[in-house]
Parts: C-alpha cells; sequence; structure tokens
C-alpha cells in the first residue's frame, strides 16, 4: 500500500471548525507545491465537494460502520496513489459515532484503522491553561489513536495562542502547531442547498485561497509534514474493490448535474470493476435518456431546488419514464426517488411536476425528516437486495404521500430508532430514500448487472 504521509484532521466537536481547516491545509499544501489528497470520515457528501474543488483530485469517504476494515484501507489506498499527503477530515468529536460506549464509526477508530497521526482541533475562545486539560482527556481516554500535534482555533490574538500552546506543551506532550484567530472573516460558507452547484462553478475559489494564505502565516506547514510521517500500510487481502473483474458487459446511465450529484465515486468505480460502462447525462439540462443503455442510477442531491427547472424539462422526463416501465433496470436513491414520483410540493405548497413512475408526491419540510445509519434488506421482490443486508444512511427534508394502501416497499431499514419500510418497487425499478455504499454489499452490483443482461436480452 501507499507509504505517502497522511494524518487525521480531528475535532473536539461539530462546529470546531475542521471543515475550515482541513481545505486551509489543504490550500496551503498546494500552494507548496504538493498533490494532496482528500478524504472524510462518515457518510457525508458536502464536506468531500469542498476537498474536490481544492485538490482538484476526488475526495473519498472512509466509513468504519458502512465498511470492513479491509475495504476502509482498500478505498484509502486506491485514493492514495499519487499523492504526496492525505488529509483525513474527522468527523463530529474525535470519538463521536455510532455507538456511544465504543469507537464504532468514529474518527478515532478511522485514525486508527489506517494507522494515522492525529491533529486535534480545539476551540480555545475564552480559555488558555484549560485547554491542556481538553486535550489532556482525548488523550486518555482510548489507548490506540496517536494524537501528534494541536491547532488552536479561534485565539483572541499571538498572545493568548502563546498561553494556550505553554499549557498544552507542557501538560500534553505534544506540539501545537498554529493557530487560527476568531475575527477572521474566514468562515465557511453555510452549507445551503445551492451549495454544490456553486463550489462547481468556482464561487469559492477565491475564499479557498485567502484560506490557505492564512494558514500558511499562522500555521508550521513544515512541522505538519513531519508529525504525518507514518509507516506503509498493509492490507490482509490481495484483491481489491477496483480491479476489473471483467469487460463490459452493460452500459449504465448516470443522471449528474447540479440537481443530482450524490455519488461515492467507490459505487461508479465498482459498477466499472463488475462489467458496467458509465454514461453521464443530465435531466436539469433536459438531456434525453442516452439511446441503447442497459441500465440507470440516479443519485441523491437537490431535485428540489430545481423543481421549477426539471418539471418543464419535458424531454428528460419522459424518455426516463418510457425506459422505467418498458423496464430499464433501475436504482433511484433519495434525490433520484423523490424526481420519480408525480410531483415535489415545496415548503411554500407549489407543486412541480415530476417523471410520474412512483404514484404519489414529496412533501418538503423544514425540518429534517430523517438521519442516520441504516441496515438494508430488500422487500416486495426486490430484485438488488434479497435477504443480504447491505448498509448505507438516510438525510433528507421531506416526506412521502401516496394515496396507495399497499404501497410495494422497496427496502426494510433498520436505524437507531428501530426498523421501517420505505421506497418504492415497480417494474425494474427500485427507489428509496436511503443512500447505498456498493462496498457494503456488492452482491447487490452482481444483481444488477445481472438484470441489466437479462433485460437486454429479452
Amino acid at each position: 500500500m501507499s507509504s505517502n504521509r497522511r494524518i487525521v484532521i480531528a475535532g473536539t466537536g461539530s462546529g470546531v471548525g475542521k471543515t475550515t481547516l482541513t481545505i486551509g491545509l489543504m490550500s496551503a499544501l498546494k500552494k507548496q507545491g504538493l498533490t494532496v489528497q482528500g478524504f472524510k470520515c462518515g457518510p457525508d457528501y458536502i464536506d468531500p465537494s469542498y476537498h474536490t474543488a481544492v485538490t482538484n483530485r476526488p475526495s473519498r469517504n472512509l466509513d468504519s460502520w458502512m465498511l470492513s476494515q479491509d475495504s476502509v484501507l482498500d478505498i484509502f489506498a486506491h485514493g492514495s496513489q499519487g499523492a504526496d499527503i492525505s488529509i483525513i477530515e474527522g468527523v463530529m468529536g474525535f470519538f463521536d459515532g455510532k455507538n456511544p460506549k465504543t469507537n464504532e464509526g468514529s474518527t478515532a477508530e478511522i485514525s486508527m484503522i489506517t494507522e494515522s497521526p492525529v491533529l486535534l482541533v480545539v476551540n480555545c475562545a475564552s480559555m488558555a491553561r484549560s485547554a491542556a486539560a481538553i486535550v489532556k482527556g482525548f488523550q486518555l481516554l482510548a489507548e490506540g489513536p496517536n494524537i501528534v500535534g494541536v491547532i488552536a482555533n479561534k485565539v483572541g490574538s499571538e498572545g493568548h495562542f502563546q498561553l494556550v500552546k505553554a499549557a498544552i506543551e507542557q501538560e500534553c506532550q505534544v506540539l501545537v502547531i498554529g493557530y487560527l484567530k476568531r475575527e477572521l472573516d474566514i468562515e465557511i460558507p453555510e452549507r445551503h442547498l445551492g451549495l454544490i452547484p456553486s463550489i462547481e462553478r468556482g464561487e469559492l475559489d477565491p475564499f479557498f485561497d485567502k484560506l490557505g494564505e492564512l494558514i500558511l502565516e499562522t500555521i508550521d506547514i513544515d512541522k505538519l509534514l513531519e508529525l504525518s510521517k507514518a509507516e506503509p500500510l498493509t492490507r490482509k487481502e490481495s484483491s481489491s474493490l477496483f480491479e476489473r473483474k471483467r469487460k463490459p458487459l452493460v452500459t449504465i446511465a448516470v443522471a449528474k448535474d447540479a440537481a443530482f450529484n450524490f455519488y461515492y465515486p467507490e459505487n461508479l468505480e465498482i459498477l466499472e470493476a463488475h462489467g458496467a460502462e458509465i454514461v453521464y447525462f443530465s435531466p436539469l439540462a433536459d438531456e434525453p435518456l442516452p439511446e441503447k443503455v442497459d441500465g440507470l442510477y440516479i443519485g441523491g442531491g437537490f431535485p428540489e431546488e430545481f423543481a421549477r427547472d426539471l418539471a418543464k424539462n419535458t424531454k428528460s422526463k419522459s424518455s426516463i419514464k418510457v425506459a422505467i416501465e418498458n423496464g430499464l433496470p433501475t436504482l433511484a436513491e433519495c434525490g433520484g426517488f423523490m424526481y420519480l414520483t408525480e410531483a415535489i410540493e415545496t415548503t411554500e405548497k407549489t407543486k412541480h411536476e415530476m417523471v410520474g413512475v412512483i404514484p404519489g408526491y414529496v412533501q418538503m419540510q423544514s425540518k429534517l425528516a430523517a438521519l442516520g445509519y441504516r441496515e438494508i434488506t430488500g422487500q416486495n421482490n426486490n430484485y438488488l437486495l434479497g435477504k443480504q443486508i447491505a448498509k448505507g444512511h438516510e438525510f433528507h427534508y421531506s416526506s412521502f404521500q401516496s394515496a396507495i394502501e399497499d404501497i410495494p416497499y422497496a427496502y426494510e431499514t433498520k436505524g437507531m430508532r428501530g426498523a421501517k419500510k420505505e421506497g418504492y418497487v415497480t417494474h425494474n425499478l427500485v427507489a428509496g430514500y436511503t443512500h447505498f455504499h456498493f462496498a457494503s454489499c456488492l452482491d447487490m452490483v452482481e444483481k444488477w448487472i445481472e438484470k441489466c443482461l437479462e433485460n437486454t436480452a429479452n
């Protein structure tokens, strides 16, 4: 495996400044002429889009709950190829994950799986010596993680930083390699629903550049590079998720644009490894489904933000509807599921007509409707999933409304609040709110390829 430098940017809690510091460090390292690879702990799609914009390399998720340790290492090795340093951004607080009693699914667990040094980001506003107590607590809670340094965030001045640095280095025996001031106007833009399109248009490039310059002024990049040195990693299994198993057998169309862009890079690469050729098209640009495709994948995103335009794009909608009703094997996740219903109703109670393959409509709401990891099994002759368990997550602000009494649900999902049935199965369409990680259940990829071949043969 890769012996590149690697380091985890962890936080004492959510909102401490991990993402701001992570993308700032990536920008600073790029200014130093280094090739940087980004990773994000957990299932989040938004933060990796920042990483990708800054590094010009696809950022990847490392999730120790959805995936096996070997798959995590495989993804890490695959993503790190050709990079000088890998930066792994943590999620929530360092020890926060699936289980409050263990490190399961936490940044700490990812740091141990990847044997990566850790930089702890501490919000030092309104404290000095007390910052050392916080760092000491993180050091003592578990033996496995390797906290090698600290970054002080939101300090009041250079003098304040020196107080914090002296206390932490004396009491915790780790280096404090720099700081950011609290009054700097560098808060990361709100993760609003139109964020990814603005990133893709380059609107945040000046912000990334400014952040990199500020990092170079107050954080010791040479010290970070020194601390990031780690031993080469090894994997138990020799085969990789990304090794091509066969030549392309089928062509799968993937909807990808500002409305539909939540895809794990690995999912698409795993499809290719198992015999799929990927072709992209844009429903938002009213592009029809590409000709002679054997399958269709419509991922998540923010179709509600573009509902008016999507409703007008009849060429794309009609081509998708006809294909699905003719049996095209299709997987639709979250935003894709919403798009295939009869309509999306906004929070202003305005309905916009969608594809109409799924009877019912989606109702947007201001409060979060679902959030969390899911164990997923199939329902109603779901050809992708039988008794096998796949893993994924839900995150949405809408609910599905249907007049049908006996809904042909696609899945049964289990999460923190118990089990529920969700989604919809019709023709060869499998759709629902759940986002999958294909590496959690490679069998569903094989079944999708088989169904594509079977449908084409008929």
